[in-house]
């Protein structure tokens, strides 16, 4: 592979502080690099430097002669130029739109958004959009894209779609998941979202932070970790090294271990073929219990909360002329682990204020169990605010000084800590905290109110994939009933059991087949309202073509056959929930007899068996779909 670009002991300093020494890394032709690491390890300047854009404060980096490279940083330019002069400036519309790569930037990125629409007049998702489109646009009108991609957090604003787009025209361009690269070059990407590292990085860059011992030690600079592979593969080798090194605190392992027991029950094929013993990490995790026993929790959470949590009975909602819900009916269990996927303006975050009780119906009810105690995870962190002149221990024992989690009492500054926060971070004023650090304060002080139900609204924000791991070990072990909104595929497969969609029809619908199934129904849609999109060059919307000729019999047939297999599962789901609220039931009884004992045996065995028909309708029904994709 053809060599792009290197350092040499590249040294960056943040005040009197040294962030990054004796960076040694090098890039070759078709490496897709994800980097990792903890808020304020260096992340972003890392990339700066990479990209040209800070100069180093000691050693070198070194470029191939006529090596381009596009950089999208997280802040959007200011600007009241049109769309199309920010994509594409000073370029007309046939020098772009008769490139297929910028068409499809444009299908994938800018569907909502019009060519001729003002810069500063968007949205800040339609901004980030737009400066995204910009970068991943550059250089392809000439025929000479760079060689050389760099994003910072490109995920950010990108809804569940807009994931899956990127990562496929990233794999399409330099040649991920098996695909012959349509150009050379490297790609490298400051992302939180775990799927879409496994989807389409290569290797993985850890940042380790520097360490200020002080009492005039030295710093301890930070420093890059390289592994070969995807985030899967990632994560196995770096519990090897943890295990070999034997220099893990027991906290830190346990969590490692229990999001490789997710990983090898959840997603092993991602792991490629890494160059460590995967033997020894698998060994590791060979008696490492599931993440979470979904019997135990219902039983606890029945105990909690009753039978009723919150049930929607023929609501209906509307803002302004928009329908956002249209008598719809969904009841939440005791213990239900959802996760609630959509497009945009679909109504995700509306229907937890629903939930949530700060959003009254126009139509229908409401309805909410006598013993519910609900907490709301919003997507901003302004409720922090008021209370900016405690430390971060403080804040967290203003709420409770101790909480039972997983059946073992935690307290305010245990919870700190393992949740990522440092003991000299723990001590730091809140209004001085970072970003990231706000948004794990925030989680923290809402797990020390012990609500019952937990409504979750773009968690990840802000995140780092330590504190993502940290925060769903944590929800592992919740026994009462968690609703998440994201954008995170990784997290909703991890922490609920099954996901709904919203596709802005006022409906909602359930999803057996997972994220999967979700965008296959949207790739459905786009193909009946615009069966061949392509992007026009003057408003940046969609236009139809040709519809693709298929078999329209044959095709009725398979959507007949569909209804029938999703009235199946519903038939086995409702049955397998009334079993488990009997198993609930027998379970709760104090000093229960032989009898009984027996009793949950069958019922257990029961659930079982209805799980597993289930299963095997999922695979049917996707299977299905697969045939009209």
């Amino acid at each position: 592979m053809a060599h792009l670009f290197g350092t040499q002991n590249l040294k960056a300093l943040g005040g009197s502080r040294v962030i990054l020494d004796g960076i040694n890394v090098s890039v070759e032709d078709g490496n897709r690099i994800g980097i990792l690491g903890s808020n304020g390890a260096g992340k972003s300047t890392l990339l700066r430097l990479l990209a040209g854009v800070s100069a180093p404060d000691g050693g070198s980096l070194i470029y191939r002669d006529g090596v381009e490279v596009a950089f999208l940083t997280q802040r959007d330019p200011v600007t009241d130029k049109s769309v199309l002069e920010v994509i594409h400036p000073g370029k007309q519309a046939h020098e772009w739109a008769a490139n297929a790569l910028i068409r499809d930037i444009h299908a994938g990125l800018l569907g909502d958004v019009s060519l001729e629409a003002s810069y500063d007049t968007l949205s800040g998702g339609q901004k980030r959009r737009v400066s995204l489109a910009r970068v991943l646009s550059q250089g392809l009108i000439s025929g000479r894209p760079a060689e050389v991609l760099i994003l910072d957090e490109p995920t950010n604003h990108l809804d569940v779609e807009g994931v899956a787009w990127l990562a496929q025209h990233l794999n399409k361009r330099f040649g991920g998941r098996g695909q012959k690269p349509k150009q050379s070059g490297a790609l490298l990407v400051v992302t939180h979202d775990r799927w879409f590292l496994d989807e389409v990085c290569s290797h993985i860059w850890e940042v380790i932070a520097g360490v200020d011992p002080g009492k005039g030690k030295p710093q301890i600079p930070g420093r890059i970790e390289v592994y070969e592979g995807s985030y899967a593969a990632y994560v196995l080798a770096r519990t090897e090294r943890a295990r070999l090194a034997s220099v893990s605190a027991a906290k830190r392992e346990n969590l490692l271990r229990k999001e490789l027991a997710w990983l090898r029950r959840g997603a092993p094929a991602r792991t490629s073929k890494p160059r460590f013993r995967i033997e020894a990490a698998e060994a590791l995790i060979a008696n490492e219990p599931p993440p979470r026993d979904e019997v135990e929790l219902v039983k606890m959470a029945t105990a909690r909360l009753g039978k009723d949590v919150l049930d929607l009975e023929n609501v209906s909602l509307k803002f302004g002329e928009k329908t956002i819900f249209s008598d719809v009916t969904y009841r939440l269990a005791p213990a239900e682990r959802v996760g609630i996927v959509g497009v945009n303006g679909a109504g995700k975050t509306t229907l937890l204020r629903l939930l949530a009780g700060t959003v009254e119906p126009d139509a229908g009810r409401v309805k909410r169990g006598k013993t519910v105690s609900v907490a709301v995870l919003s997507q901003d962190t302004h409720e922090l605010d008021e209370i900016g002149d405690l430390r971060v221990v403080e804040a967290v024992s203003a709420v409770a000084a101790s909480v039972v989690i997983g059946g073992k009492e935690v307290s305010a500054s245990q919870l700190v800590e393992r949740i990522g926060f440092s003991k000299e971070r723990a001590w730091t004023l809140v209004k001085d905290i970072s970003g990231g650090e706000r948004r794990r304060l925030q989680l923290i002080r809402l797990l020390m109110a012990e609500p019952n139900v937990i409504l979750l609204d773009e968690p990840t924000n802000d995140l780092d994939t330590d504190t993502l791991a940290a925060m769903e070990d944590l929800l592992d072990s919740f026994p009462g009933t968690l609703v998440v909104v994201s954008h995170d595929r990784y997290l909703l497969e991890r922490v609920t059991s099954h996901q709904l969609a919203l596709l802005g029809d006022g409906k909602i619908r359930d999803l057996p087949g997972g994220v999967e199934q979700y965008l296959q129904l949207r790739a459905q849609m786009e193909g009946a309202t615009s069966p061949k999109a392509t992007v026009s060059p003057t408003t940046g919307s969609k236009t139809g073509g040709a519809e693709k000729p298929q078999n329209a019999k044959l095709t009725r047939e398979i959507q007949k056959e569909m209804a029938k297999v999703e009235r199946q599962m519903e038939k086995i789901a409702a049955e397998n929930k009334q079993v488990e609220t009997k198993l609930a039931e027998v379970s709760a009884l104090v000093g229960p007899s032989q009898t009984d004992l027996e009793k949950m045996s069958e019922l257990v065995k029961q659930s079982n068996e209805l799980r597993d028909k289930h299963a095997d309708l999922e695979m049917r029904w996707l299977e299905l779909a697969e045939k009209i994709s």
